[in-house]
């Protein structure tokens, strides 16, 4: 029987450890709509550098399921129960456009406890998307909750479905 020396165990084990990242994204699941998400929803709310006085900041990526692609100049909009405003004021809502690399990022006040717990609003519309250049994706909503109400970010990540 040949025993293999340490030197070969280590590469063969590092040699099965290594995923082409293009496999690894062929099974990118999309993000599924959570419960709540919509709730004071203000389509058309307009795209801003910031929200109110800022503070804190909401940011993530937009990547298509499947091959994970980046996908730029999508429209994300974010509103939030917040120092300055609750969720279902005209004030608290913003939306802003993703990047090259798919990233979005929008300043607005501290996130403040609304029944219980301090949450994000965030939304993918494709409808309200369309008018950018995007649209092609099917529409998500979300509402997570953070942690502890001192967090100053809340990171949230979009995983589209093609419509």
């Amino acid at each position: 029987m040949i025993r293999p020396d340490r030197r070969s165990l280590l590469a063969a084990a590092g040699a099965a450890l290594i995923v082409p990242a293009r496999a690894r994204a062929q099974d990118l699941a999309p993000t599924p709509t959570m419960r709540g998400g919509a709730n004071n929803y203000r389509p058309g709310a307009p795209l801003v550098a910031r929200i109110g006085g800022g503070g804190f900041t909401t940011f993530g990526t937009v990547r298509r399921a499947g091959d994970g692609a980046p996908l730029a100049n999508h429209r994300i909009q974010v509103w939030a129960h917040t120092t300055e405003g609750h969720e279902r004021d005209a004030r608290s809502h913003g939306a802003t456009l993703t990047d090259a690399e798919g990233r979005f990022s929008i300043e607005m006040p501290q996130i403040v406890p609304a029944f219980g717990q301090p949450h994000g609003h965030l939304a993918y519309d494709a409808e309200q998307d369309a008018g950018y250049g995007g649209g092609a994706y099917g529409t998500v909503f979300l509402r997570p909750v953070m942690a502890s109400a001192s967090e100053t970010s809340l990171e949230v990540d979009f995983v589209l479905t093609p419509a």
